[in-house]
């Protein structure tokens, strides 16, 4: 089973150009299932049975979530399609396991107040010039923090205002930069990173750490969380939410949907239509705050 699962992820890698994240959530989940089956005698791939499949959903769902179940789920779905349509399988045991519908959260924001206060945070000086940088990056241009992880110098245009980055399934996109960021792009990239990278003068990350590596998604998250704090943002927030804010904010001012979609490189116009709910769901806060008769 472990050699089919690396099969699988191989191709996933190279025939449909999942990233490094994507990929490092589906080996965690054919691991498990591969434990799973394991501590029941099973070894082969040929020998689950739907009935196998149904018993591993159950014994997850104690500890996750149904989102996470589901996706779980939709891995070992891709896992069994591939092996039948390679032969290694007869019949997909999965193929008649229906995916549960789940409810979709709308997407947690900022309001443009406590944008304005989380990104008066950062010091301008030192370190701090690279966090806001980092911070007007991910709510000017909307990236998600997989895309500003994986930035390099290259990818940057500054003399016209944009950045071309890598989305999921490989996919190019370029987006616009504000002029708050380009400002604080410049300042950071002529006065900090030449000193974060003088032992490593060969990185082309733009955002670094001290000893001029690479920062991290772990890294990205914990500044986030503690400018948050510091702004008093009591919301649970993450680097996603500057990403949900930029869509949401872009929307209320009256932005079409379809740029708002090219600009978030979301392949399904569904995806971006959430944030238009966000958005009623704040009209509907302030009928019933402000009408006489809610």
């Amino acid at each position: 089973m472990r050699a089919r699962s690396e099969e699988y992820l191989a191709h996933l890698k190279l025939e449909r150009g999942l990233s490094p994240t994507t990929l490092a959530s589906y080996a965690e989940d054919l691991r498990l299932f591969e434990r799973f089956c394991r501590r029941r005698g099973i070894g082969t791939v040929s020998r689950v049975r739907p009935l196998v499949v149904r018993e591993f959903l159950q014994w997850i769902r104690a500890d996750h979530s149904p989102a996470t179940v589901a996706r779980k789920l939709a891995c070992l779905k891709g896992f069994f399609r591939f092996l039948t349509a390679q032969g290694v399988v007869g019949e997909n045991p999965t193929a008649f396991i229906e995916t549960p519908r789940l409810w979709r959260r709308l997407p947690q924001t900022l309001s443009e107040s406590e944008v304005v206060r989380f990104l008066e945070g950062p010091r301008i000086e030192g370190l701090g010039v690279r966090d806001l940088a980092l911070l007007e990056l991910l709510y000017g241009s909307g990236l998600r923090v997989s895309e500003a992880v994986s930035l390099e110098l290259g990818q940057l245009n500054l003399d016209v205002g944009f950045v071309r980055c890598v989305g999921k399934g490989n996919k190019e996109r370029l987006v616009p930069l504000g002029q708050c960021a380009q400002a604080t792009l410049r300042r950071y990239l002529a006065t900090v990173r030449p000193g974060l990278v003088r032992r490593r003068p060969q990185t082309q990350a733009v955002f670094v750490n001290r000893s001029g590596s690479g920062l991290t998604r772990q890294r990205i998250w914990q500044l986030v969380k503690r400018y948050a704090t510091a702004a008093g943002v009591t919301k649970r927030i993450g680097p996603h939410t500057l990403r949900h804010s930029f869509a949401t904010h872009l929307l209320t001012r009256g932005a079409d949907l379809r740029t708002v979609q090219e600009l978030l490189g979301h392949a399904n116009i569904a995806t971006t239509q959430r944030y238009t709910q966000v958005d009623r769901a704040r009209l509907k806060a302030i009928h019933e705050q402000y009408h006489p008769r809610p």
